[in-house]
């Protein structure tokens, strides 16, 4: 099982830079961040952590520039959205920023995509919260004909796009793999159908039920149950849960860490560190 980390990265909070060296310096797999463009000041769509949002939702960086920056620093670290909201961004402009990250890493970029809860914060970006399944659907698709074909076209409901040609195409082939987040069980029905990854947040279900039954949905689409990776993020800090989750085949387990600064941060790190080891 391979272990990872993730931050609200913000102006506050040690830079994903230095974040970044010192989780490849502790021997970490993987770096995610998270996306909010922004927090509609109306607040009328609930939090689905809590009734109170904490602040780094509203405060929290780019996620393709703060991997960008954490890519020119390491070399095996891989970087990753966790998660990318697809639903809001435009899919030919975030296709060129996949593979420019792809290159830029040399392959180390992971796509973790979700169809996001703030209702308000997509309609500013033109979607529809109540269309946003089939929104990312279509996103998820045109997104990997760009990055696959010379000549990339596609006609859905919600995107189209005549025949183009953009580069670069990614170093993964045939393109960075797409890690698709939300609950049991329907976001684990979205992973299973077109999602090379299914990414799960603990305390919202019971992972070691529902994998054989996660793991059942996959084979029902005709694929290899095992083909399909399964991230749990906010890993509990114990290490006899983490045995528990790698003897059931999880791939990879997420720890969470708070918008700090590194006097706060790095002794955590080490927390963690320890415990992988």
């Amino acid at each position: 099982m391979e272990y990872g980390i993730t931050i609200f990265p913000t102006d506050y909070s040690i830079s994903p830079a230095d974040l970044a060296i010192a989780a490849e310096e502790r021997d970490f797999e993987s770096l995610w961040v998270p996306e909010h463009s922004h927090i509609p000041v109306s607040r009328k769509s609930p939090w689905p952590g809590g009734p109170e949002l904490p602040k780094m939702y509203y405060d929290v960086m780019d996620p393709f520039v703060s991997l960008a920056t954490a890519a020119a620093v390491t070399r095996k670290l891989k970087l990753a959205t966790g998660i990318c909201l697809i639903v809001q961004r435009d899919p030919i402009q975030l296709a060129k920023e996949i593979c420019t990250l792809d290159q830029l890493s040399n392959g180390r970029f992971l796509f973790g995509i979700g169809a996001g809860w703030n209702a308000e914060e997509m309609a500013d970006h033109g979607t529809d919260f109540k269309k946003r399944l089939g929104v990312m659907r279509e996103r998820v698709e045109a997104i990997k004909v760009i990055c696959t074909e010379n000549k990339p076209q596609y006609a859905g409901k919600y995107v189209n796009f005549e025949p183009f040609m953009t580069w670069p195409k990614p170093v993964q082939k045939p393109h960075p793999p797409i890690h698709v987040g939300g609950i049991f069980p329907y976001g684990a029905r979205r992973a299973a159908e077109y999602g090379d990854g299914w990414m799960p947040i603990l305390g919202r279900g019971d992972l070691l039920e529902e994998l054989p039954k996660f793991r059942q949905m996959v084979a029902e689409h005709g694929r290899d149950p095992d083909s399909v990776e399964v991230t749990l993020f906010a890993a509990p800090p114990e290490a006899d849960k983490l045995k528990a989750l790698a003897d059931a085949g999880v791939t990879r387990v997420i720890f969470g860490l708070p918008p700090a600064k590194s006097d706060e941060v790095l002794p955590i790190l080490d927390h963690y560190a320890a415990l992988m080891r």
